[in-house]
């Protein structure tokens, strides 16, 4: 199965996005929790995505996306536990959490589209 290219690079881009964001929290912030899950969650929605580009089969591909968009509202979680605690400003988590807001939505269309043409 291809992934959306669009998708898989937006996804990558997000990834390197929530590194730098977790290395502010751990060395800026001195935030070392909540920025690991934010680090586990926000990386593995690409890596997830990833994995889609070689899945066996259809069912396989919108598991590997499935759990994607899982990982995205968890990040989705923890961008608001950072922000409502004070450790993300509202500019930083508003900046991040759109983009995390529109990987949601690509998700959400894909796994639609994948689904509806298997």
């Amino acid at each position: 199965m291809a992934v959306d290219s669009v998708l898989r690079i937006k996804s990558e881009k997000f990834s390197e996005r929530v590194v730098k964001c977790y290395q502010y929290l751990l060395n800026e912030k001195k935030e070392q929790v909540m920025s690991k899950q934010l680090l586990r969650s926000g990386t593995s929605i690409g890596a997830n995505i990833s994995e889609g580009i070689f899945a066996q089969s259809r069912a396989d591909f919108v598991n590997k996306l499935s759990i994607s968009l899982k990982e995205a509202q968890e990040t989705s979680y923890w961008l608001t536990l950072l922000h409502n605690s004070g450790f993300l400003n509202d500019k930083e988590y508003h900046s991040i959490h759109s983009d995390n807001k529109e990987l949601i939505k690509m998700l959400v269309a894909t796994i639609k589209t994948a689904k509806a043409n298997g």
